[in-house]
C-alpha cells in the first residue's frame, strides 16, 4: 500500500493542482500527509517549493523557517550550515541561537551561487521538522504536496 492509499486520497487532489493556487485546507492536509510521509518524500516536496517560481526565493523561505525554529533547531541548522559552507563562508553566521535570520538568508544566497546542492541539503534538514515547513504558507505547501503526490504516484 503506497502513500497515496494511506493518505486516503488526500494527495490525489494535489496531483494536478494549479501552481500558485492554494487549497483552503492545505495546512491541515500537509499535517496529515507529513505524519505518514518519509523525511525523504518531505524533502523532495520542500525542494520543489524552494525551486518554484511561484514562491519567494529559496534563501528567504529557509530564513523564514529559521526565524520560527526553536533554539535547538537553530543550533542544529547552524551546525549543518557550518559543515556545508566551510569555515570561511559560515564564519559570519556565528553559532548561537541569536543569529539573525537575515544572516542565514545572506549565507544561503551566497551558498546557492556556488553549491547547487544546497537546496537539497537544506530541504533534508527541514524535512526532519515538518512543523517549520508549515510556516511557509499555502502556495509553498501546495507545491510541496503536488511534488510529493507525483513522487508517491510514481512509487
Amino acid at each position: 500500500m503506497g502513500l497515496l492509499d494511506i493518505a486516503g486520497g488526500l494527495l490525489q487532489q494535489y496531483l494536478n493542482a494549479p501552481q500558485g493556487q492554494a487549497n483552503a485546507a492545505v495546512e491541515q492536509h500537509f499535517d496529515q500527509v507529513a505524519q505518514q510521509a518519509s523525511p525523504e518524500l518531505l524533502s523532495k516536496g520542500l525542494a520543489a517549493a524552494f525551486r518554484s517560481d511561484q514562491t519567494p526565493d529559496f534563501a528567504q523561505m529557509a530564513a523564514q523557517m529559521f526565524a520560527q525554529a526553536t533554539p535547538e533547531q537553530k543550533q542544529a541548522l547552524l551546525a549543518q550550515l557550518h559543515s556545508m559552507l566551510g569555515p570561511a563562508a559560515s564564519a559570519p553566521l556565528g553559532s548561537g541561537s541569536d543569529v539573525a535570520p537575515a544572516a542565514v538568508e545572506s549565507a544561503l544566497s551566497q551558498a546557492r551561487a556556488s553549491s547547487p546542492t544546497i537546496i537539497d541539503k537544506v530541504s533534508d534538514f527541514y524535512a526532519q521538522h515538518p512543523g517549520l515547513i508549515k510556516t511557509l504558507g499555502g502556495a509553498a505547501l501546495t507545491i510541496a504536496l503536488a511534488k510529493m503526490a507525483d513522487h508517491a504516484r510514481r512509487g
